[in-house]
């Protein structure tokens, strides 16, 4: 380590170069250290053409231009007499033909209890210690290696080329005209968007603090079950609530305030109002067929069983015993063998209002649902597993108490959702609830069960919508901007103290 308070270099420096952009009195002044060798990364002479308002000539060039970029959009946006240092590289990183880690960035130093610290007992990423201290707390005598950088940073070098993602290179663009290729400016101002203080230092895999206590971030991540903060938890109740799906939610005052301006009002969900399946679940939207509405679909939950496996796959088009269940119903079917579009076609084709696909692997929160097909007219969500076990079960209880007939006649000509058997359900969007927001219009985190190391607590929720720079998935809709109406990473580093 640095010294007793401070992180270990996260990277390797060799023949370090600083480039920066000018900046005002009031900004901070944000400088990238170039830490690749010769040749390579930052340093790579290979020629290539200007393009989206990047000069560069050279494939390095234009590399360092886009970080520059980032760290000028970042600057103008924060205040600090300090200068904040990035120890940045290009470089290989883990990938595939069909996945990539895209870069990583975090605080290369931490401290606590320094003058000017707002709260005592945190810890505070080095850029925000240096601000709110007004010295810089490693300066580059003390960190010749890493010239006294608070953040350090690495970007995949190989994006695009074959076996890492093949096809789907980093666009160098500033216009964010980067079409089917990925974004390289969203990408790092995300990243650097971790090492200016967009994290916990806390683990969420084991629930322990960072040298047993907690970071500034972890003051405002308030678990709606426990009733508390990641400061004031037990180390056992961090682990549970780091796998809470979305009940871990940001309780800052500045991002609430502002969530108004950028989020839209209605959170995706299914209710049901009685029986044994009682409740609200949380559901995942699919980027086909009619978006949920606020009156939603009021309709009972036909199962789609496939004979003689018991699945309900729906993958070809529904026999005549299912096509009688779903008739003017939700129609409940199961995930694999199949894309999503396929099997909700199936089921509209056979007359179902709706569609419910249940997942097959265990996990919360439900991801969304993918394909294309202009033809799909019905509304459809994804639930987990667990609670499509839960509904199925209720079906069959409700089946073996009654044993009547799901598709009565009367029953579906005048179907409301509240009279005979079967399990009523509404989809439909909560217009009271913002989406990616609590009941209170509190930001949800991002706690995925199963545990995902890198992204899970340290960013907001899926759900949100607009999507936001933070979110674990960098969205081909977000904008080069960090404040609102377009984003919510501003209001949160005011609330950390920046």
């Amino acid at each position: 380590m640095i010294a007793k308070r401070k992180f270990a270099s996260l990277i390797a420096t060799v023949g370090l170069a600083a480039f920066g952009l000018a900046h005002s009195a009031f900004a901070a002044n944000i400088i990238i250290v170039n830490a690749n060798a010769p040749g390579v990364g930052f340093n790579d002479p290979t020629p290539v053409a200007p393009v989206g308002g990047n000069p560069g000539m050279t494939l390095g060039q234009q590399r360092l231009n886009a970080f520059a970029q980032a760290a000028s959009i970042w600057g103008a946006q924060l205040q600090s007499a300090v200068d904040v240092r990035i120890l940045a590289r290009m470089t290989a990183l883990p990938c595939s033909a069909t996945s990539a880690v895209l870069g990583s960035a975090g605080p290369r130093w931490a401290d606590i209890d320094f003058p000017g610290a707002l709260v005592p007992g945190h810890w505070y990423h080095g850029a925000l210690v240096n601000k709110l201290s007004g010295v810089d707390g490693l300066t580059a005598a003390q960190d010749p290696a890493g010239q006294g950088a608070e953040i350090g940073a690495n970007f995949n070098s190989n994006l695009g080329n074959p076996g890492c993602l093949t096809g789907s290179p980093f666009y160098l663009g500033l216009d964010n005209n980067h079409g089917t290729s990925i974004d390289l400016l969203t990408v790092l101002l995300h990243e650097f968007g971790h090492g200016l203080g967009f994290s916990t230092l806390s683990s969420g895999l084991t629930g322990s603090q960072f040298f047993g206590l907690p970071s500034i971030y972890d003051k405002f991540a308030f678990d709606n079950t426990l009733g508390k903060t990641w400061a004031t938890m037990t180390n056992a109740e961090r682990k549970f609530s780091a796998l809470n799906s979305r009940n871990l939610v940001w309780n800052g005052a500045n991002v609430t305030a502002s969530a108004p301006l950028v989020l839209v009002s209605g959170t995706p969900e299914l209710e049901i109002k009685s029986g044994p399946a009682r409740g609200t679940y949380m559901v995942g939207t699919a980027s086909f067929g009619p978006a949920l509405t606020n009156k939603g679909v009021h309709k009972k939950i036909a199962q789609v069983v496939d004979q003689p496996t018991g699945t309900g796959l729906a993958c070809t088009p529904l026999d005549a015993v299912n096509a009688k269940a779903v008739k003017r119903r939700i129609a409940l079917v199961d995930r694999g063998a199949c894309g999503f579009v396929i099997k909700v076609k199936n089921a509209q084709d056979a007359g179902a209002r709706a569609v419910i696909i249940v997942d097959n692997i265990a996990g919360t929160p439900p991801a969304n649902l993918g394909g294309v097909d202009p033809t799909i007219t019905i509304p459809a969500i994804r639930i987990s597993l667990a609670d499509g076990t839960t509904i199925k079960a209720a079906i069959a209880a409700l089946a073996a108490a009654s044993r009547k007939d799901s598709d009565d006649k009367d029953d579906d000509e005048n179907d409301d959702g509240e009279r005979g058997e079967g399990v009523a359900a509404l989809m439909h969007l909560d217009k009271d609830q913002l989406a990616g927001a609590d009941k209170l219009g509190r930001v949800m985190l991002y706690t995925p069960n199963p545990f995902q190391g890198g992204s899970s607590v340290s960013h907001w929720d899926t759900s949100a919508f607009k999507n936001l720079l933070m979110e674990p998935a960098i969205n081909g809709d977000l904008t080069h901007s960090v404040i609102p109406p377009n984003d919510l990473t501003k209001p949160m580093f005011t609330d950390i103290g920046w």
